[in-house]
């Protein structure tokens, strides 16, 4: 009789897995995406062909630019769809209606930068040829939405989420227009290094700042002023600790702070630019094989799950508001246009330039009414004038709470950051002072969308240089090359001009009531960097690396920030070394891994591995070292031994000169590596302290063995780098939470670090991956002009956002490996083929 009763219980579990896995199927079927065939999409005028080649490239051929657009919008929210409902929460500030309080904090800075009132205001003044590509890739979107019988992917499920939330409208146009400050958002990062600075020279006398925050190698800091005397006679500082914060008796659940971890993360590092970089170059036809220009272009941004890119072409005749299209390359979940790629005739890639368009503001309280703040007096008989903050009141629902209202200022400047960043409220007393962001991205008439779309038409370089005329922000390095041989760089984009007595140049906060310190317009774009053809022939090549890139004796101040010039001097050194450069040789520059700043501290980690050193593993991480030669390779222990060490030592010395109330904030943002170099090739006490930095380099490298030893046993020959730099693609929201992370991140072992090439930014913040590969190559790119259908491209995940795809993390691969995929215009054969019909 049990025996009985067991077979019918394990006949009921197989049924009921049957059941299970049957749904599962079946919902996975329905969950892809039709690749071929034929679907309607209402809001098409004409039949719109949507091929994909054997790259996995979308090829979309429309009778219009406008069904292009449209068909665009349809094909991004058939292939990522909750990419761009998540992008759209975190712009309009709704992220806590789905994961609650946890993200309240994130959500509250988006709405007082106010990103998503800022994209309408621009879309009031955006021309028409801008608003009709908007429009119709909106309705696009909503087309899908509306008409599709593709079930949702598992995101919303999981999250019982629906496109659009409570507006029911998954995307509108000037949510593209908020997507692309959005990306400026993401690359214009300076207010956060002002208010580091702030934040150091409460501790720090005026002189140490700049050896903490150094100026570019070969430059004089920018600015004389005394900052830590400046703010201490102000009385900018808190006197008091911030009090320890009462425990909500609603605190977030466990998995709705993982999942909020990474999001959390990303908005704490806003108004950070240290890391976010890229690479381009263009060789001259003089000195390729093919005897016409060759460009190629890896833009580094955060990794992520599914990629920030989407890879397509749009084609279409003449038609609404203009000429015709015929343009492939990366597109942006969020954006109807090619980012950056090839027409038929010319190609263009980007780097970040990185100018000062964010300044902070010292906005000084009325003590009699807390309501105002100080302003420049126009009455020379008046020592001080105030004026009303303006307020606007926001509501933010919150999953299982009542709404939460905020109440925003912004000053003449424009919004209150302290009101909302808690580091700020930590430092300053904000019953004096609060702290308010001026931003150019911000303003009306930022109409940066009619710059990609005119760039779709360009034929030649120096239509893609006229083109961007009408490009704002952010900043961006644009290098460009035709099939005629024609090629440029331009630094396309604005940036504000300081008035001449400003003797801060936004290096830190200013005081806001002092005029000289507002700006004082723009730069021309006609007299922004710049070089001809004939510049480049003369030299040979043109790269940039996010090195400075004015000329010496530029008339204008765009910053000093500029990323320290490894990179760009490896890149240099490499195109200079070989006399007829091809693909192969741009592959070749594009892989390699020997990182210059290790070369520069190698020899202080070899002086302390000669002694003798008080730790079990050491004879063998001599060996281990032993023949290293600074190349980053992801097979070899080397690499992970010297960047523990680097690691410790940052910590010992600059965590020890700063302390820990003030270095922890700061590291997780910036590697302070310029800082570690100067100050051991200067063997300087005042930061090493009264052991010496010998000493201080041996106690690191204990530290460090300790720690690999915790982390990888005790075999050090079996140690890898690529272990412990994984590029980390990871999922938002899921790539924080344990059982959800190996499903939806894509992870490949890698080698490179912050300062080669083949970059592999990370950042040892002390969670349980501190090496992994957070920021790299988001894409490779390749082009020969003698040949544009030989162009080539990859990117580190695959086309489809849907977890169960086999093109989730198809390029994972070959992407680590620096292999390519062919980008053509008309590939040998379409094995997929779909068609979308009015």
């Amino acid at each position: 009789m049990i025996l009985l009763w067991f077979k019918r219980v394990l006949a009921a579990l197989a049924a009921l897995l049957l059941i299970a896995a049957a749904a599962a199927g079946i919902y996975i079927y329905r969950a892809t995406p039709a690749l071929d065939g034929e679907l309607q999409a209402a809001g098409l005028r004409d039949r719109v062909s949507v091929a994909r080649d054997a790259s996995d490239v979308t090829h979309i051929k429309a009778q219009s630019p406008r069904d292009a657009w449209f068909a665009l919008g349809y094909v991004h929210a058939q292939e990522r769809g909750w990419q761009l409902e998540f992008n759209r929460r975190v712009m309009h500030g709704e992220l806590s209606e789905v994961f609650g309080p946890a993200t309240l904090d994130t959500d509250k800075l988006l709405r007082t930068l106010g990103v998503a009132r800022a994209a309408e205001r621009q879309w009031q003044t955006l021309p028409a040829e801008g608003r009709e590509a908007m429009q119709a890739y909106s309705e696009g979107i909503n087309a899908f939405y509306a008409g599709s019988s593709q079930a949702l992917s598992p995101e919303f499920h999981i999250l019982g989420v629906e496109p659009g939330g409570a507006s029911g409208t998954a995307w509108s146009p000037s949510d593209s227009l908020a997507w692309s400050l959005m990306m400026a958002l993401d690359l214009s990062g300076n207010w956060g290094t002002e208010f580091a600075r702030l934040s150091a020279a409460r501790v720090l006398r005026t002189p140490e700042l700049w050896q903490l925050f150094p100026p570019y190698p070969g430059e004089q800091p920018a600015s004389r002023v005394d900052f830590s005397k400046l703010y201490a006679d102000l009385g900018v500082y808190r006197a008091d600790l911030p009090a320890t914060q009462k425990v909500s008796a609603t605190q977030p659940a466990p998995v709705a702070l993982a999942m909020a971890q990474g999001i959390n993360s990303w908005a704490g590092a806003l108004g950070e630019v240290e890391g976010k970089g890229s690479n381009n170059w263009v060789v001259a036809g003089a000195h390729s094989a093919s005897g016409k220009p060759l460009l190629a272009n890896d833009p580094h941004l955060g990794l992520s799950a599914p990629a920030v890119w989407y890879f397509a072409r749009l084609q279409a005749p003449a038609g609404g508001s203009g000429a015709g299209l015929d343009v492939i390359g990366a597109t942006l979940p969020g954006l109807p246009f090619v980012v950056m790629g090839r027409t038929e005739k010319m190609a263009w890639g980007f780097t970040n330039t990185a100018p000062d368009v964010q300044d902070l503001y010292l906005e000084q309280v009325n003590p009699a009414n807390p309501r105002q703040y100080r302003i420049p007096s126009a009455d020379a008989s008046r020592a001080e004038a105030w004026a009303d903050f303006e307020t606007r009141r926001e509501t933010i629902k919150v999953k299982g709470q009542p709404d939460v209202v905020l109440d925003v200022r912004e000053s003449r400047h424009g919004p209150v950051l302290s009101d909302v960043q808690k580091s700020h409220a930590e430092l300053i007393d904000t019953r004096k002072y609060v702290l308010a962001l001026r931003w150019s991205a911000l303003d009306a008439d930022n109409q940066t969308v009619l710059a990609g779309l005119r760039a779709n038409r360009a034929q030649s370089a120096q239509e893609l240089v006229d083109a961007f005329a009408a490009y704002h922000s952010p900043m961006q390095n644009v290098v460009t090359a035709d099939v005629a041989g024609g090629m440029a760089f331009k630094a396309a984009g604005k940036v504000p001009l300081r008035k001449p007595d400003n003797d801060i140049r936004g290096i830190a906060p200013s005081p806001g009531w002092d005029a000289r310190y507002d700006w004082a317009g723009w730069l021309p774009y006609a007299q922004t960097p710049e070089a001809s053809r004939a510049a480049i022939e003369a030299k040979g090549w043109w790269a940039t690396a996010n090195q400075r890139i004015t000329p010496p004796a530029y008339p204008f101040f765009m910053g000093q920030d500029w990323t320290v010039p490894y990179r760009y001097d490896r890149i240099a050194q490499l195109l200079a070394a070989t006399p007829k450069h091809d693909l192969a040789s741009m592959q070749k520059i594009q892989a390699d891994q020997l990182s210059p700043a290790t070369l520069k501290l190698l020899p202080f980690l070899q002086k302390t591995l000669a002694q003798p050193v008080q730790h079990p593993l050491a004879d063998a991480a001599r060996k281990a070292v032993a023949g290293f030669d600074g190349v980053m390779r992801a097979d070899q222990a080397a690499p992970l031994l010297f960047a523990a060490w680097a690691d410790e030592l940052t910590r010992g010395i600059v965590g020890g000169k700063l302390g820990e109330a003030v270095f922890r904030p700061l590291y997780g943002k910036r590697h302070f590596r310029s800082t570690l170099e100067d100050v051991l090739e200067r063997q300087d006490g005042n930061w090493c302290e009264a052991a010496g930095c010998e000493a201080q380099s041996a106690a690191a490298l204990v530290r460090a063995l300790d720690r690999l030893q915790g982390a990888y046993g005790a075999d050090v020959g079996s140690w890898t780098w690529g272990r412990a730099h994984p590029a980390l693609s990871a999922h938002k929201p899921f790539g924080n939470v344990a059982w959800l992370a190996p499903w939806f991140d894509v992870r490949v072992p890698t080698g490179g670090d912050p300062f080669t090439v083949n970059v592999g930014q990370y950042w040892a913040t002390g969670d349980a991956t501190p090496f992994a590969n957070r920021q790299a190559a988001s894409l490779r790119a390749v082009y020969d002009m003698g040949d544009p259908e030989n162009s080539r491209f990859i990117y580190q995940t695959g086309q489809s956002g849907l977890v169960f795809s086999g093109r989730y993390r198809d390029m994972r691969d070959d992407w680590a490996a620096v292999q390519y995929r062919p980008l053509r215009m008309n590939p040998l054969a379409f094995p997929h083929q779909l068609t979308l019909r009015p």
